[in-house]
């Protein structure tokens, strides 16, 4: 049971937020960064509880929640402890020749109040990932839990909340509300939000952006995707690599934004790979692993999506796919009112199957052959999507050609989703959304960026404007003589060019 937030209510948590963040503001690197790791600290000392009730929510496994949920915000606080006051520094620009006694820098300084609108699928780390960048940034945070793990959000908002109060802030800087969607919009077009970080889907971010166009907030769009992982004929070690492919397809369900959800095989391997993958998807076990540690993969956050991916899969049987494992719902014997779906097998997809094209979103492991690495390369680009994308292979040359020409915001090389464990920007475009969070680029895009130029020897030289073109203009011939002199002394290509413009500015001022 919780109380939806109501318009009101999210007016006074904004008004909390926003009287709170006028200190918060003039705190120092020092005291934010003692908040985050006083965070850090409690998060490795109660990581059994934090998992447990991520499963309790979400229906994933407590190894899941280690990778998913605890590793990553573990790695996204150390990060931005040891990295995130050098990331916001203000930072030195170069000037020209006409400016040369002019000092640049650019500034990244707080927004103020900021929301974000996190999904379900993993409720710590995309609830915690946005209110420590935002923190370290100066400013203070709404979160819009989903609806569907509005119980695990308020233990998860305590955790920072407690670290700001242990520290000597006011936790009124984090304020978390959930709602119905038709309340979301008052929050997503309100004009003391500054920013919006949008986690969730295509449908619903089309709302969001409209709504925050309302009042012109900036958004970051972050997605679905149909991540593919492209596996070369010379990929060695195939047994590893096929590891690496199960985490990527099965971690948290497939309910996973960059989860593998495509593999691309050329044709020598594609064979060995399918028999290794069969062995090892039929013999995965469904469970509540807080009730048998041996379960491998978990529950569904809901049954929702089972009509769909039924469909999709008998569809492209029907097209000339083969199933070899699953296909449907999985009744459990222990757990009748569980949301599980069998983990699945299906080889020989073609690009133009629907299930080729969508987001799936569920633990299905889908096989594509390529005749060439060209072909491959094609069928990673086939859809909508780009977020993330693998390779697999030995030849340097054509692992960066995979590289350079697969469409998508992220590439992992010989492994997969790495680019998120060491805090490099995360996000995609096209049909994948748009914006960053996370590393530097993460941090400054929830700031406002602030340009400053000032006299670098004010007591010698500043600004002074020729007599020729000081308003009111006396003689529009002269003042024009001076305006290309000054052109063509800050980007005359020789010399002379530029000693002849020279001499027009000193004869006509």
């Amino acid at each position: 049971m919780f109380n939806p937030a109501t318009s009101d209510g999210i007016d006074r948590a904004i008004a909390k937020a926003k009287d709170a963040q006028l200190e918060w503001a003039k705190t120092t690197w020092v005291q934010r960064r003692r908040v985050l790791k006083t965070m850090l600290r409690y998060i490795l000392r109660n990581q059994d509880a934090i998992a447990t009730v991520a499963c309790l929510d979400s229906g994933k496994t407590k190894v899941d929640a280690s990778f998913g949920e605890i590793l990553v915000t573990a790695e996204k606080l150390k990060w931005t402890i040891q990295h995130g006051e050098q990331a916001l520094r203000p930072e030195k620009r170069p000037s020209n020749f006409l400016m040369m006694y002019k000092h640049n820098e650019v500034r990244w300084e707080p927004l103020g109040v900021v929301a974000a609108c996190v999904s379900w699928n993993y409720p710590f780390h995309n609830l915690i990932g946005p209110i420590l960048s935002t923190l370290f940034t100066g400013s203070a945070i709404i979160v819009k839990a989903s609806e569907r793990t509005a119980w695990s959000s308020q233990y998860f908002t305590s955790i920072a909340r407690a670290s700001l109060a242990a520290c000597g802030h006011s936790p009124q800087l984090v304020q978390s509300i959930v709602c119905w969607p038709q309340t979301a919009n008052h929050l997503t077009s309100h004009p003391d939000i500054s920013h919006i970080t949008f986690i969730g889907s295509r449908p619903v971010a089309h709302s969001v952006c409209a709504s925050a166009a309302k009042s012109l907030t900036p958004v970051c769009v972050e997605l679905g995707g149909k991540d593919p992982a492209i596996i070369l004929d010379d990929v060695k070690n195939l047994p590893k690599v096929a590891s690496i492919l199960m985490r990527g397809v099965f971690q948290s369900a497939g309910q996973n934004c960059i989860g593998i959800e495509r593999i691309i095989a050329l044709r020598t391997v594609y064979p060995q790979l399918v028999s290794l993958l069969e062995t090892r998807i039929q013999t995965l076990r469904l469970g509540s692993s807080l009730e048998d540690p041996e379960v491998d993969v978990g529950a569904m956050v809901s049954a929702d999506s089972f009509p769909r991916l039924e469909g999709l899969i008998a569809e492209a049987v029907s097209q000339g796919a083969r199933l070899l494992i699953g296909g449907k719902r999985y009744p459990h014997s222990t757990y009748p009112k569980g949301h599980y779906f069998s983990p699945t097998l299906l080889v020989d997809v073609l690009p133009s199957m629907a299930i080729a094209q969508e987001e799936c979103f569920g633990p299905i492991c889908l096989l594509m052959r390529a005749d060439s690495l060209s072909s491959a390369i094609t069928l990673a680009n086939s859809t909508m999507y780009a977020l993330g994308a693998s390779v697999f292979g030995s030849s340097t040359k054509d692992l960066n050609t995979v590289v350079t020409n697969v469409k998508a915001g992220m590439v992992s090389v010989n492994d997969f989703a790495v680019y998120y464990a060491v805090q490099l920007p995360f996000g995609g475009v096209g049909g994948s959304g748009y914006g960053r969070f996370a590393g530097e680029e993460g941090l400054r895009a929830i700031c406002n960026t602030k340009s400053v130029c000032r006299d670098r020897f004010p007591a010698w030289i500043s600004t002074a404007i020729p007599n020729a073109v000081d308003y009111p203009i006396k003689n529009a011939g002269r003042a024009w003589e001076v305006c290309m002199g000054v052109v063509g002394l800050g980007y005359g290509e020789r010399v002379g060019e530029r000693m002849s413009a020279l001499w027009k500015i000193m004869s006509n001022s």
